[in-house]
């Protein structure tokens, strides 16, 4: 009996950019604008599963996403996560960090120590338009 698998079933978020073999998906996260995933479209679970092509086409994407937050977000930091622990198909997280995040500088996943502005989300929140436009011209340019 297959299992379901989230990644596969769903799109994981606003697609910016797909091809065949990948996706760049924006993440619906009120404290973290401009989180991104960039996800494997074949259902595989870990970096060895994939040809060393394809590994460096999907880091290169990865890559290039995080070029495009940098441009457009100017975090302190990116952080790159993958996991999969939950959902077993390789895809990598871009999380751009704020020293005001909610959770800087431990990970998003730890436990809050502050909450962020208002004013500063909606300062993050306005510039993703420039970054969903970033995004597709980044990975765009070479895939």
């Amino acid at each position: 009996m297959a299992t379901a698998c989230e990644l596969c079933d769903e799109s994981g978020g606003e697609i910016l950019f797909r091809n065949e073999q990948l996706r760049v998906v924006l993440v619906a996260d009120a404290n973290y604008p401009g989180f991104c995933r960039v996800i494997w479209n074949a259902h595989v679970s870990e970096m060895t599963d994939l040809a060393i092509e394809d590994r460096s086409t999907l880091m290169r994407a990865v890559c290039q996403v995080e070029a495009a937050q940098r441009e457009v977000l100017q975090p302190q930091k990116i952080n790159l996560a993958s996991l999969g622990n939950m959902v077993p198909h390789l895809h990598w997280h871009l999380i751009p960090r704020f020293v005001d995040d909610a959770h800087f500088p431990h990970p998003v996943w730890a436990a809050p120590v502050r909450q962020t502005a208002g004013e500063m989300l909606a300062h993050r929140r306005a510039l993703l338009p420039a970054l969903r436009a970033a995004v597709i011209r980044c990975v765009s340019c070479t895939s």
